[in-house]
């Protein structure tokens, strides 16, 4: 670079940070095109490190440079920095000015950027990085402590997180040489700040020491967790984890003195605290035997500050989340439950934690526990009941995922399921609980009483399955449930809401099958009144999704409810403000669609919902997940209705343009369902239009992209193939066509299958005679690909009979195709001297050997068809396999011939005048298909126009029309007569007598 490249760049980071857009731009660019130029990086660190220059343009150069190490510190990187340079700013990085960096935020970034260098060369090309820090955590000055120990915290968080055993090896040794050293500094810095805080020391001296004492923690949890292969065969981690609660406790306290003062380090001590918990939860998921010794002091640690007055009046909710995480953890793991039906544990630490855990969870814990859990944690706080008044749609939506590691109720839920592996102590308490409420009626006003019962309802939903045998939900429902519904008081939202989420849950436990109108009832009630609330609305919405969504569900029980449900949620759809609401309610829209099918469409309450779809794509332009919904419920709706209306499909057709186009960021999120709409637009259309064609120029981009949606692909190829079979196959079909036979040699089986069906399809259709082989012509290099293929033999079973099928129907359609494909395969075959009689002799070896290996019958039978097909094509390489082709063509015949009640023989695949034939399109799943996942179903209205073209296929089916015994017979009796009856004798003189036998019952010879 430039002599005065640091001027140079000094300026051009004071630019780039101007609030200035036409300077910053400029500058941005000029950083970014340095990048890749030598020394720039160690102009970066010299400006870093300057502690007279900016603040502002310091904190850019450290970002620049560690982008700069993500992007071209790795050896083998484009552009990466020379080895040289390397060495240079390893050394520059740990000077006395980095150490004393006087700006935290700067501080910061600077160990995560030498935590990102010692990623790639700690130990073997940085071998002196972990004794320098050490050397420099004993130097006297405290902010090159402070800041040697933050690197320290970041190196070893880097380190930890490789997971190749070399790696952990290396962090394991790392371990053994610092962890004494860090934990004698995290007693000392611990001791001086609850020392300073009970002395009521000055604020920076409770945090000098407070920072230290938590970064030194986070360092033990790390090395802990992770450098130990067993952390309870190491005295100093045994000797730190038996201090952990202690540590707590003392914390506890010293955080109750800075909250009654007011002082700024109360939010570091809390921190604190959760870091010691935070090592619990370590070593309890990655040692679970090493933890069995704090099994008794977690539980009653949790017990004492979770479960009593006197504990819970020191905490706050982000250690009691923690805490009941960590009983909860307790309760969970696997190596701490004896095995059933084992008389002998094998490993005594079980034993020993299964021991402990049932004397400390005694009956009389277990159900204070519960009791605690449902009449303090599940009461709805003010705070809850603000939210709800505020904001009731965010309220409503139901926390999920791993929710209950960050948030109280959904962590109290967790564990009171967890809980119930106390089943038979629990569900009487929680019964008793419930029959505490029948005691007298609840006024309205009473919002604590109302509440309490809230409580007690949410139990009852938890632990629904395991009450089973313990609740009469027919009477509850009949009898208390239902009238609480009709109580219209404000407070009583609460309860209808919880009712609302009972129905949803208990309908897959134990409802009768008769009551099920009732509830139907119950939940739409409430969603078709406006003055509901929208809380009380939406938890009704996913019950009456919990009742469709279930193993029990009689659509024709439902089906005079749909039109209600279907227009009460086109309501809540439109009155809802979220877009994660609007989602939700999508979601149960489609829920309904996909159960009920075409009992929706009969109801006709489908057409507003329709018309909305627009309207709602416009609104959710920012929110890719609302759109996802949109085309979800879309699909949903066209398969319901099994047309598509002329106002909505222009709308349509633009939105699965716009979502399948690669060159939108959108379609990440919205690819796979638009495919599933493009499909359901082309199985409802009459004919094709422009836009539906042009819309086909999407699928080649798709297919290029990766084989994640082959399948659904290759689905709209033959929807397309059946629509418009000369158009597609002419333009975008003919493309997808070259490039799936391009991608076989790296697909899997299941995509070799798929594309070769596909194919089949090809040339199954019918296109007008000056295009009669356009199908052909299209697979051509796949056929050619096949018979190559064929001549190895080493296929598995079903991809071989796909194939044999395939090369088959390109018989049926022309032998002199076939032929010519033989010839051009030869061509490139050099082990067979290019020779095409060599060839083919070889392929009818593979085929006449291996043809019993083809399952399906139709395919058997096609296959058969064109074995018989070459007996009178007058080639001496086919008549010289004559024993084994009829010897193949009798077991085909066996299998598809039966015998009618006057002895006679017929063709049983043949299909008799009138009946509906089997789909040739296989997996599909005939009439109707579920897609992998239980997505979108196929249309399944007999009279759909698709279904109707697909009839027309399967009707044209050789294994459907052609009597394979009259074609043998023919085939035969012309073999005969071409070759003459001595010769055609000799040819059945060398068949064994036993196929002659048999073939005799179905065909004179």
């Amino acid at each position: 670079m430039d002599p005065n490249i640091y001027v140079m760049v000094l300026d051009t980071l004071n630019r780039a940070t101007s609030q200035d857009a036409e300077v910053l731009k400029p500058a941005e660019k000029k950083l970014q095109e340095w990048e890749i130029e030598p020394g720039f990086y160690s102009v970066l660190l010299d400006i870093l490190s300057n502690h007279s220059i900016d603040v502002n343009v310091r904190w850019l150069a450290v970002m620049c440079f560690k982008n700069g190490i993500d992007r071209y510190w790795r050896r083998n990187a484009p552009n990466a920095i020379s080895e040289e340079e390397k060495q240079k700013l390893r050394q520059g990085l740990l000077t006395t000015n980095i150490l004393g960096e006087p700006v935290a935020q700067i501080a910061t970034q600077q160990a995560v950027l030498i935590s990102k260098i010692a990623r790639f060369d700690c130990p073997n090309n940085w071998p002196s990085l972990v004794p320098d820090l050490v050397c420099a955590l004993k130097a006297p000055q405290p902010l090159v402590q402070h800041r040697s120990l933050l690197i320290f915290h970041h190196v070893v968080k880097a380190l930890a997180s490789k997971r190749l055993i070399g790696d952990r090896r290396t962090f394991q040794e790392l371990t053994n040489s610092v962890y004494a050293f860090i934990l004698n500094l995290w007693h000392e810095n611990t001791e001086l700040f609850l020392r300073h805080i009970q002395e009521g020391a000055t604020t920076a001296l409770i945090t000098e020491h407070l920072e230290k004492a938590l970064l030194c923690l986070r360092i033990l949890r790390k090395l802990t967790v992770f450098g130990f292969k067993k952390a309870h065969e190491s005295q100093d981690a045994v000797a730190f984890l038996n201090v952990v609660f202690d540590r707590a406790k003392t914390s506890l306290e010293c955080r109750k003195l800075l909250k009654g003062r007011g002082i700024y380090p109360l939010e570091l001590c809390e921190k604190f605290i959760i870091h010691l918990t935070k090592v619990a939860l370590g070593v309890l998921g990655f040692h679970p035997f090493s933890y069995v010794p704090l099994i008794r002091p977690s539980l009653e640690f949790a017990l004492y500050y979770c479960f009593t007055e006197q504990g819970m009046s020191l905490i706050y909710e982000r250690f009691t989340i923690q805490c009941l995480n960590i009983v909860k953890g307790i309760l969970q793991c696997v190596e701490y439950k004896l095995p059933k039906g084992v008389d002998q544990v094998s490993d005594p630490l079980t034993l020993q934690a299964h021991q402990i855990k049932m004397e400390v969870l005694d009956q009389n814990t277990v159900c204070h526990m519960c009791r605690h859990l449902v009449t303090h944690y599940f009461l709805l706080s003010s705070d809850d009941l603000a939210l709800w008044d505020a904001e009731p749609e965010s309220f409503a939506i139901d926390e999920a995922g791993e929710s209950w590691k960050y948030s109280l109720r959904p962590c109290t839920e967790a564990l009171f399921m967890e809980l119930f592996q106390f089943r038979n102590v629990l569900a009487p308490e929680l019964v008793r609980l419930l029959a505490s409420l029948q005691q007298g009626p609840i006024t309205p006003d009473d919002l604590n009483a109302i509440l309490k019962k809230d409580a007690i309802y949410n139990a009852v939903r938890l632990a629904a399955f395991d009450l089973y045998d313990d609740v009469d939900f027919d009477e509850w429902f009949t009898n208390v449930l239902s009238q609480e519904l009709k109580m219209k008081d404000n407070n009583y939202r609460i309860i209808r809401r919880r009712v609302c989420q009972l129905i949803g849950i208990w309908c897959g436990v134990r409802a009768s099958q008769s009551l099920r109108p009732a509830m139907y009832e119950a939940l739409i009630a409430p969603l078709t009144q406006s003055d509901e609330d929208p809380a009380v609305k939406l938890a009704a919405a996913e019950a009456l999704r919990s009742t469709i969504d279930d193993f029990n569900f009689d659509v024709e029980q439902f089906a005079p409810y749909a039109p209600h449900a279907i227009a009460a949620l086109y309501d809540l759809l439109v009155e809802s403000e979220e877009c994660d609401t609007k989602m939700h309610v999508l979601h149960v829209v489609s829920y309904v669609m996909e159960r009920c099918g075409a009992h929706v469409a009969r109801s006709g309450g489908t057409g507003a919902l329709f018309a909305y779809l627009p309207q709602l794509w416009q609104h959710a332009a920012s929110h890719n997940m609302l759109r996802a919904a949109a085309l979800s419920a879309t699909v949903h709706l066209l398969k319901a209705i099994g047309e598509c209306s002329p106002n909505v499909r222009p709308w349509i057709v633009s939105v699965v343009n716009e979502s399948t186009r690669l060159s939108e960021p959108a379609h990440v999120y919205l690819l796979e369902d638009a495919l599933e709409l493009w499909l359901a637009i082309l199985e409802t259309s009459q004919a094709p239009d422009p836009p539906l064609l042009s819309l086909a120029e999407n699928l080649c981009p798709i297919l290029e992209q990766s084989t994640e949606h082959l399948r659904i692909v290759v689905y709209i190829m033959q929807a397309y193939t059946l629509l418009c079979p000369e158009e597609f196959l002419t333009g975008a079909g003919g493309k997808c066509m070259a490039l799936l036979e391009d991608m076989l040699s790296d697909m899997r089986i299941e995509g070799v299958i798929t594309v070769l069906k596909m194919a089949e399809i090809c040339i199954s259709v019918t296109f007008p005679e000056r295009n009669a082989f356009l199908g052909v012509k299209v697979i051509w290099p796949i056929i050619i690909r096949v018979i190559h293929c064929l001549l190895e033999s080493d296929d598995l079973p079903m991809v071989l009979s796909v194939q044999l099928s395939l090369v088959s129907r390109v018989i049926l359609l022309s032998s002199d195709l076939f032929y010519k494909a033989i010839q051009e395969a030869a061509s490139n075959c050099a082990e067979y001297d290019r020779d095409p009689g060599k060839v083919l002799n070889r392929f009818l070896q593979v085929w006449t050997e291996n043809m019993n290996l083809v399952t399906q019958v139709e395919r058997w039978k096609v296959v058969g068809l064109g074995l018989a097909a070459l007996l009178t094509t007058q080639n001496a390489t086919v008549l010289e396999r004559f024993p084994a082709i009829l010897l193949n063509l009798t077991e085909v015949l066996n299998d598809v011939m039966k015998s009618e009640d006057n002895g006679t023989y017929i063709d049983g695949l043949v299909a008799p005048p009138g009946s509906r034939p089997a789909s040739p399109l296989e997996g599909r799943g005939g009439a109707a298909r579920w897609e992998e996942g239980g997505r979108a179903r196929a249309l399944d209205a007999p009279h759909a126009p698709h279904e109707l073209r697909r009839r027309r296929l399967a009707a044209a089916h050789p294994a459907r029309v052609i009597d394979l015994r009259a074609v043998v017979h023919h085939q035969l009796e012309t073999l005969k007569v071409q070759v003459g009856a001595e010769t055609f004798e000799r040819l059945i003189q060398a068949t064994d007598h036993e196929t002659l036998q048999q073939i005799r019952e179905y065909v004179p010879l």
